[in-house]
């Protein structure tokens, strides 16, 4: 099927590694242009050249996202080089572990703007060129929004956050014909996800106990599984689907996990 992608502008927040990266690079192979912004040069440098290496286009600003000013000037960046931006995928983010117990408001804060402010800010600056392009909006989520993980209220919280802008967005946004989507991760396998693995006395076990619980196939999902569907509903292909939290987890989130 072609997505009808080609010579698209998507900027792709931490796009240089784990399920960024694979959106990044499902983008290229599909001929669009995706735009890496993130804050770590050596990494996003390397993303791009990996991708250029494939005879595909990439670009991208460094940004601290947490900065609104740094936001807007990635935004400024691209359209700089471009003109045009036809969509924005809101991905960066860490479950940071800001607990209720252990926590603090000012911890809590600083995990709502390192998970959820930028993607407001993201979205605010880039608005007036999507309402030009008609383009698309995909927000990345985390299951931790609807089955909660304990130990996590900051991340948590910013995921119910992403679930209920995706939703108003769609809504204030149907005057401009920009559809707004969430794709919703319960457990895929990224160097973040590793490192979290490699905390547990005996990793591997760990790891076989949560991927049996995971109804299909028993397996993580693929950031290239991951990245499908964020580019499928970037596409024409997806023209009347909007307001939608989907779940790409191999029925992780909702069916029973003692099957």
């Amino acid at each position: 099927m072609d997505l009808q992608l080609k010579d698209k502008v998507i900027i792709v927040t931490g796009g240089s590694k784990g399920i960024g990266n694979g959106i990044c690079k499902v983008l290229a192979q599909e001929g669009a242009i995706p735009v890496i912004i993130g804050r770590n040069t050596k990494h996003i440098e390397a993303a791009v050249l990996e991708i250029e290496d494939q005879g595909k286009r990439a670009f991208y600003a460094i940004a601290e996202l947490t900065d609104p000013k740094q936001c807007e000037a990635a935004v400024q960046r691209t359209m700089t080089e471009f003109g045009t931006i036809a969509g924005l995928v809101n991905n960066a983010g860490v479950n940071d572990g800001i607990g209720l117990e252990a926590g603090s408001y000012e911890d809590f804060l600083a995990s709502i703007n390192r998970n959820l402010t930028h993607y407001y800010l993201m979205a605010h600056h880039c608005l007036p060129a999507l309402k030009q392009s008609k383009g698309a909006i995909v927000n990345i989520g985390s299951k931790t929004a609807v089955t909660g993980q304990g130990g996590t209220s900051g991340y948590a919280a910013a995921n119910g956050g992403r679930n209920a802008l995706t939703r108003e967005w769609a809504v204030e946004l149907l005057p401009y014909s920009i559809r707004v989507n969430s794709v919703i991760v319960a457990e895929c396998y990224t160097p973040l996800y590793e490192r979290w693995i490699r905390t547990f006395p005996n990793p591997e076990q760990k790891l076989k106990e949560i991927t049996s619980k995971i109804p299909f196939q028993n397996r993580m999902t693929t950031a290239e599984e991951i990245a499908n569907m964020v580019a499928f509903l970037l596409s024409a292909r997806s023209s009347h689907t909007t307001g939608q939290l989907i779940y790409v987890d191999g029925g992780y989130t909702h069916l029973d996990r003692a099957l």
